[in-house]
């Protein structure tokens, strides 16, 4: 959603997968603008808020999840917005083409607000970024924060840590201010991107269990804690095959796995969900910015000895031209060997290694085994001793 802000992707339909019509030609019905109001279970109906009543016999909840608003005075003003479905980006984007957006205020330093640092940037709007952390992107380690925010300056974009909101109201040079805990700050618009909670309220109603996250427990099969019903998306837990704990990741690629999920189960087939690693990525102008597994603090919490390194290298073959620097981090357990997590940053190459060590962690692979894995080689493309070599063989060093 992001990109369609930012007018890379011009057509809204593009983000839509599917439409209710290609739904109705496979014989599931849809219907929009209603809500499931109250579930009988015991009778197998459901109450929408049209008046209408629906019967089941099987009952998957996908309810999602709502950005985070703090309980502050004005956010209820025309230019305070949140980006979490499809229509908030639809609002956003017309906002900005209808109304006059000079600059604009993200409250949050996290994906979204990295992503839309660089689609407001790209329609030409003055950005600032507040959050009460001291740096963006706070997941990864202040060496690789400390690049993440040199780009944003770069790019002209302004962050203030440690910031924190306060109060919104009617501004004077611009349509609103801002009233943080380091002063007052002015903007056309102000995006509130701190964070989701899981829809569960109708999960609590039909007396389903949630987890430590406050999502929805389920099984590897998607079955929740009652028979006949499902939870699939970001309303409910996934299983983290490093932290051996049930967590709350709601990302997309996440979602669809379990929904396929649940799908084949309901359908009468029999699959389950093997859970995650917690791969994520994102990027900010010139910058790939990824990571999976664990950090050390997370590490630490799961029973682990942890042991990190941090090494620079090269995208490619040091001899070919081009910006080729990239830092990587690997965490890994001590006791064992076992590799933990792993984090890097550069203008390419970072998302390719991350998934490369996503599926190290997927198998339980050690150090020893990373620092001599086969890559295909070739200078455009990449090192002879990748950058995934050198760091492993370093990390081994310290153990």
């Amino acid at each position: 959603m992001p990109y369609y802000i930012g007018d890379v992707i011009k057509e809204e339909k593009r983000l839509i997968a599917r439409t209710p019509e290609k739904f109705r030609e496979t014989g599931v019905e849809v219907k929009l603008n209603t809500s499931a109001e109250r579930i009988d279970a015991d009778k197998g109906i459901v109450h929408l808020s049209d008046g209408t009543t629906v019967p089941y016999d099987i009952l998957v909840l996908g309810t999602g999840a709502s950005a985070f608003v703090p309980k502050i005075p004005g956010v209820e003003l025309e230019g305070v917005f949140t980006l979490k479905k499809l229509d908030d980006a639809i609002q956003i984007k017309n906002f900005i083409k209808n109304k006059e957006c000079r600059k604009a205020i993200i409250v949050g330093a996290g994906f979204i607000g990295m992503e839309m640092s660089e689609s407001l940037r790209l329609r030409g709007i003055d950005t600032e970024v507040i959050d009460l952390v001291p740096r963006p992107a706070m997941r990864w380690n202040p060496e690789f924060s400390k690049v993440i925010l040199e780009e944003l300056n770069r790019h002209n974009v302004t962050f203030f840590g440690e910031t924190g909101m306060v109060a919104i109201e009617q501004g004077k040079d611009y349509r609103l201010r801002l009233n943080t805990t380091r002063g007052e700050m002015e903007a056309d618009m102000i995006l509130v991107a701190i964070g989701i909670r899981p829809n569960v309220k109708l999960a609590g109603d039909l007396g389903l269990l949630t987890g430590k996250t406050g999502a929805i427990q389920v099984d590897f099969s998607q079955r929740a804690s009652k028979e006949g019903i499902y939870a699939v998306g970001d309303c409910c837990e996934v299983y983290h095959r490093v932290s051996h704990r049930w967590v709350h990741i709601p990302l997309g690629d996440v979602a669809n796995k379990q929904g396929r999920v649940a799908g084949r189960n309901v359908g009468g087939g029999a699959m389950t969900f093997p859970g995650v690693v917690g791969a994520q990525s994102f990027k900010l102008f010139s910058l790939e910015v990824a990571a999976t597994g664990l950090d050390e603090s997370e590490a630490i919490s799961c029973g682990y000895f942890p042991v990190s390194t941090i090494i620079w290298g090269n995208a490619f073959a040091r001899a070919m031209p081009g910006e080729k620097r990239l830092g990587i981090k690997l965490v890994a357990d001590r006791a064992s060997g076992k590799l933990l997590g792993a984090q890097a940053v550069a203008t390419i190459g970072a998302v390719s290694r991350i998934n490369t060590l996503s599926v190290a962690l997927w198998t339980g692979m050690g150090l020893d085994e990373i620092g001599y894995l086969d890559f295909a080689y070739s200078p455009p493309v990449a090192p002879a001793w990748d950058p995934i070599h050198i760091a492993a063989q370093e990390l081994m060093r310290q153990l």
